[in-house]
């Protein structure tokens, strides 16, 4: 089954424990998003890309990247031409775009991107299974809350190859989506999500009553038969990330 989280499996990542990667991951997005200037941007971008290529994986975060990146760049327009800041480069009937309304545009951006790619590795190389697992024994996390975080996690993938059999069954019938404009584009998508929102709440359905008949309700914390201590190499990942989220705000 293809879709966004394929699991990778890498030597780097799999030393750590699930909840130090997902962690690590938001202290990391949270570090993108305290950083203010250019070169802390720049700084938090290129540690992304470098954890990505120590794990293995920049050919496929890199793409993740570039996927970020065109739908931050939507963002970054709204953003162009509706925060007037800084001298004057072009007038607008409602303002102007000014130098600061770049900058503005081009940090968010530069955070999202920065933000996106330790948690696609981190994602991609961790077992939603092993991450709702973890939370439960070393964070305490109540097991119905991680499990239902996890199964959104696993969900993503399915319902996209759900959306993509809708949309190459429609094809099959002659209805020509590359072919129109985005307005009409979309007009032609929106009816799909009814099969879709169908196809959602018979598999959720399916997936409560086999959790049920499991003794989804009996499950604690100590039901698990796998451990997952943490080592030295989470003490160091955990002191990096904590380090870069100092010098983003101190920055």
């Amino acid at each position: 089954m293809s879709g966004s989280f394929d699991r990778v499996e890498s030597t780097l990542m799999n030393r750590l424990n699930p909840v130090t990667r997902f962690l690590g991951a938001l202290v990391f997005a949270a570090a993108c998003f305290c950083a203010e200037t250019p070169a802390a941007l720049g700084a938090l971008l290129a540690a992304g890309f470098a954890f990505a290529a120590a794990a293995g994986m920049l050919r496929k975060s890199a793409f993740a990247a570039l996927s970020v990146a065109a739908f931050s760049a939507l963002l970054a327009v709204v953003q162009l031409l509706t925060t007037p800041e800084g001298a004057l480069l072009v007038g607008l009937p409602w303002g102007y775009i000014g130098v600061g309304s770049v900058r503005a545009a081009a940090s968010t951006v530069a955070r999202l991107v920065a933000a996106s790619v330790p948690l696609y590795v981190a994602l991609s190389a961790t077992d939603p299974n092993d991450l709702s697992n973890a939370a439960v024994k070393v964070l305490r996390v109540p097991y119905r809350y991680a499990f239902t975080f996890s199964s959104a996690i696993r969900f993503v993938p399915v319902f996209m190859d759900d959306m993509r059999g809708i949309v190459e069954a429609q094809t099959a019938r002659g209805v020509r989506f590359d072919a129109a404009g985005p307005i009409r584009r979309l007009r032609l998508m929106a009816p799909l999500a009814v099969p879709l929102l169908v196809s959602s709440v018979r598999k959720t359905n399916s997936a409560a009553i086999a959790a049920e008949v499991r003794g989804f309700n009996l499950r604690t914390r100590e039901s698990g038969y796998k451990s997952y201590p943490l080592g030295a190499g989470d003490a160091v990942a955990a002191a990096v990330v904590l380090a870069l989220l100092a010098i983003a705000i101190a920055w």
